[in-house]
């Protein structure tokens, strides 16, 4: 667009356009909420027309998975700072949880990793196979030895589903009056940290 717009000064790349669009949303459903934020928001954020976006994203709700994305990369980053020199697999799991259960609610990007609130943003839900496979990615990078612990790669899998599920729940639900983390560390290791515990079965 010439020097219209883009604050005076164009992207060089395709690329460098699409981040602006990533960053812009990522501003807009920081002040607004993702099911909030449109595409005429993102456009007036950056300067520029509807169509410039449009040339690049389809949908708002494409933009809004890539704000949710790069925002999940950067937390389990943090994640697995948090729980490193935890090598019991249960201890890590809930230390794991605590932490999310802590952070996420306080930052509208984390929301997204997990669609709390703005549910309808992206169109689905929470448990996805996407979403159990790039939770046991994370898993992976625990430092936990999985396998001496009776969990095979192929359990990780099953493991982040059950993660997701017991956190999504705790996120949307909470209990009342709220848990401190000494009280959730306590809950999480009386019903969930046992399944870890367990011998694994023969042959599995």
């Amino acid at each position: 667009m010439a020097h219209h717009g883009w604050g005076g000064s164009p992207p060089a790349s395709e690329a460098e356009a699409r981040q602006r669009i990533v960053d812009a949303t990522a501003r807009c459903v920081d002040r607004h909420g993702a099911a909030k934020t449109t595409l005429t928001d993102v456009a007036n954020e950056l300067g520029v027309t509807r169509q410039t976006v449009y040339r690049h994203f389809a949908r708002v709700t494409d933009i809004i998975g890539e704000v949710a994305a790069q925002g999940a990369e950067a937390f389990v980053d943090r994640l697995i700072a948090h729980v490193q020199g935890i090598a019991d697999p249960a201890e890590a799991v809930v230390e794991g949880m605590v932490f999310c259960v802590r952070t996420i609610p306080a930052e509208p990007r984390l929301s997204l990793v997990l669609q709390l609130g703005d549910s309808g943003a992206l169109g689905r839900g929470a448990i996805t196979a996407d979403v159990i496979g790039y939770g046991a990615r994370m898993l992976r990078r625990y430092p936990v030895d999985w396998a001496a612990a009776g969990v095979g790669d192929d359990d990780l899998g099953g493991l982040a589903e059950i993660i997701l599920r017991v956190l999504t729940s705790l996120l949307q639900h909470p209990s009342g009056p709220p848990r401190g983390d000494a009280e959730l560390r306590a809950f999480l290791g009386r019903w969930l940290a046992p399944a870890l515990r367990r011998p694994a079965h023969a042959g599995h």
